[in-house]
């Protein structure tokens, strides 16, 4: 049962796989893997997603066709067109047969500057391309020990979704940023608070579609502790990092639905 939270239906689970930078041509070879541990029973149960590196979207993307496993990318860019060197437009994602796209991961607000501003286009341009957005917000660790993690998940909630998020469309996934890859995670409690403040900010802007959506949590997931935190009210399932990258591992997460 879950710990705390809302008294309606949870939405469907989804785990989905963040591979970073990491997977050549022979990592197809994982991806096979899930998708041969992605049974009826689980399917039924939680939905599974992959994001590899760009250069493999088109091949995973053919591999896992039919076999139910969502294909994603890890960015996009807000134009869907233009002179912008190294970028890829979310219309170029969708051409590769991907369905989903994460925007405003921390490491691309860290490492490229990007703002709420700049997320909330990109957020836009997956919806404008037929994408899911799964859109990441979460605090650093000086804002954990100040206190004010709950005002930066407003301020990242106001400034980065559209007007015209949907249970369809939209993926929230919290990531507080000092426990990715750090193997540190926030006490259930501490998960538990976050998760249902985020669900009442959706309710009140977006109402019943508020309910819908499905709210990942991210940082330091694997088989091991994934039981504990999928049981939390309102934690509709994992954004995963390092875990992703090796079918046991993700699929291991995925049991915990089993």
């Amino acid at each position: 049962m879950p710990i705390s939270g809302s008294a309606l239906p949870s939405p469907k689970p989804m785990i989905a796989g963040n591979w970073k930078m990491n997977g050549l041509k022979a990592s197809a070879a994982e991806l096979g893997q899930i998708m041969a541990g992605y049974g009826a029973d689980l399917r039924g149960k939680v939905d599974l997603a992959i994001c590899p590196p760009a250069t493999q979207l088109t091949t995973f993307a053919v591999v896992a066709l039919g076999s139910r496993v969502l294909i994603g990318a890890q960015d996009c860019h807000a134009k869907a067109s233009g002179a912008h060197t190294g970028d890829i437009s979310a219309e170029m994602v969708a051409d590769t047969g991907a369905t989903h796209v994460i925007v405003g991961h921390s490491e691309r607000r860290t490492d490229h500057a990007e703002t709420d501003a700049t997320v909330h286009a990109k957020a836009e341009a997956a919806w404008r391309a037929g994408l899911v957005a799964i859109l990441c917000i979460g605090e650093t660790e000086a804002e954990r020990r100040g206190g004010t993690t709950l005002s930066v998940v407003d301020t990242q909630l106001a400034g980065s979704v559209p007007e015209g998020a949907t249970a369809a469309n939209l993926v929230i996934a919290y990531e507080p940023v000092w426990a990715i890859g750090t193997g540190l995670t926030p006490s259930n409690a501490d998960i538990a608070e976050v998760h249902a403040h985020i669900r009442q900010r959706l309710v009140k802007r977006f109402g019943a579609e508020g309910e819908g959506m499905r709210i990942l949590y991210g940082g330091s997931v694997k088989p091991s502790n994934a039981g504990e935190i999928l049981k939390i009210a309102d934690v509709d399932g994992a954004l995963v990092g390092g875990a992703s990258l090796k079918a046991v591992d993700f699929l291991g997460i995925a049991a915990a639905y089993a």
